[in-house]
């Protein structure tokens, strides 16, 4: 059969549908909203963004520029989604998320050999080629189908998501515009506090009630991505090295840096709305209001989400995928997005860019294809296929899962960001090339 199945909508899920059909495969993608609701999704578009409505970086030099460039010379759509409905965020690459997601529901609904499957996915297919892209919130139901099939319990961790407060309700005679060290002229929203301010706040924060976590007894948080108040209970200092870090947001009343300060990001293109940079958490709700209203600048913040909690579901990949992110006991099915054991938006499209690509060649009956070894994609699959099983943990692209460089390129670029730009511009370097192979073989099969 000449269709290609990829079950969830998210961006993983889109991205792999997009890259097998513009490859000419015929795809059904699954996605069980809204017959079937999550614990954190709104609505039922795909692609939905339900944490942080940035991408990361996009500074030249720096890991997850090289992932976010990769996928646009690849043809991303959600790359592509990403540049058409980007907001000011300094050097990060935010979007409006409800446009983000407008345009890619409206992009894989029109694509003529996209079909649409809005049901719940609870076995999983065993003669069709097939792409999991469920992503943290995967189904209990097929949670337990993909736990039977790798014979091992289901990994997990928990993730948060940051509390969004209305433009209007912030207090800009104490607020102020900036972006740290000025890249990017006034991006952000910082509200500065002073050490008795912060000395409240803390206290506070490391005394209010959580809402208490379910069904499972040991708790795994994912170390780049902790709640507030987890992150404040190692030390009194540390949401001032952390999120609240001051260095770099000199108050302009004032031009001196304060004692800490808490940064907001632009929600949507009309900015009426601001989230609160790294402030994830899973207080209960009467707590959140008390605790964020002790924020200067925020006294009277009307909360437009608050900050929740939920579970995310990854496999033991090492013991699974290979490298081209294939079931190796099962060739017909790969898996992609976060469920693989990578953290982060950029992290789960690349991912499914490449899942993507491989079903369309299985079902070509050709060799799967690995992504180049100094690309930043080739390194994330590199690293769900062949991470140490005993303690394995979701991973964001860094220079660390980069391939390292050689001694002699190490002593020749003794400078980190010397080093970080030559790996950067090799790795693209190393990429184009591969690229340009890759749609060389798909136009001859195409013959």
């Amino acid at each position: 059969m000449n269709v290609v199945n990829v079950i969830g909508g998210g961006l993983a899920g889109v991205e792999a549908a997009w890259q097998a059909a513009e490859l000419g495969a015929d795809v059904r993608l699954f996605e069980m909203r809204p017959v079937q609701k999550t614990p954190a999704h709104r609505t039922d578009q795909l692609a939905e963004i339900v944490c942080s409505n940035s991408l990361k970086t996009d500074n030249p030099g720096s890991a997850p520029y090289l992932l976010k460039e990769e996928l646009r010379r690849g043809g991303s759509l959600v790359l592509e989604a990403a540049e058409a409905n980007k907001i000011p965020a300094g050097s990060a690459l935010a979007v409006d998320r409800a446009k983000f997601a407008k345009y890619i529901t409206e992009k894989i609904e029109k694509h003529p050999r996209i079909e649409i499957v809005r049901e719940e996915v609870t076995t999983l297919p065993k003669d069709e080629i097939t792409i999991v892209c469920t992503g943290p919130l995967t189904s209990e139901s097929l949670t337990d189908e993909i736990i039977g099939l790798t014979g091992d319990d289901q990994l997990y961790f928990y993730d948060a998501i940051a509390p969004i407060v209305s433009a209007d309700s912030i207090n800009m005679d104490i607020a102020f515009k900036a972006a740290r060290y000025g890249r990017g002229g006034d991006d952000y929203i910082n509200c500065p506090f002073t050490k008795e301010e912060y000395d409240l706040f803390y206290d506070e924060l490391i005394n209010a009630k959580s809402v208490p976590l379910k069904r499972f007894e040991e708790t795994k948080w994912f170390e780049a991505c902790l709640p507030l108040e987890e992150t404040a209970r190692r030390g009194e200092a540390t949401l001032r090295f952390a999120c609240m870090k001051p260095k770099g947001l000199p108050d302009p009343r004032t031009g001196e840096e304060p004692y800490a300060a808490v940064q907001l990001r632009q929600e949507n293109m009309m900015a009426d709305a601001w989230s609160l940079v790294g402030f994830q958490n899973h207080l209960r709700y009467p707590e959140q209001k008390r605790i964020l209203r002790l924020i200067p600048g925020l006294e009277k913040a009307q909360i437009l989400q608050y900050g929740q909690i939920h579970r995310n579901t990854f496999i033991n990949s090492p013991k699974l995928l290979n490298d081209g992110l294939q079931v190796e006991r099962q060739p017909n099915l790969f898996f992609a997005g976060q469920i693989t054991g990578v953290e982060g938006y950029v992290e789960s499209v690349g991912t499914g860019w490449l899942a993507g690509i491989n079903a369309v060649r299985v079902l070509r009956n050709e060799s799967i294809v690995n992504a180049p070894s100094k690309s930043a994609i080739g390194s994330l699959c590199r690293y769900v296929a062949n991470a140490e099983t005993k303690n394995f943990q979701p991973v964001n692209i860094t220079f660390g899962i980069l391939e390292p460089l050689p001694v002699e390129l190490r002593k020749k670029y003794r400078r980190k960001r010397d080093r970080h730009h030559f790996q950067v511009n090799s790795a693209l370097e190393a990429w184009d090339s591969w690229l340009s192979q890759l749609r060389n073989q798909s136009m001859e099969a195409a013959k």
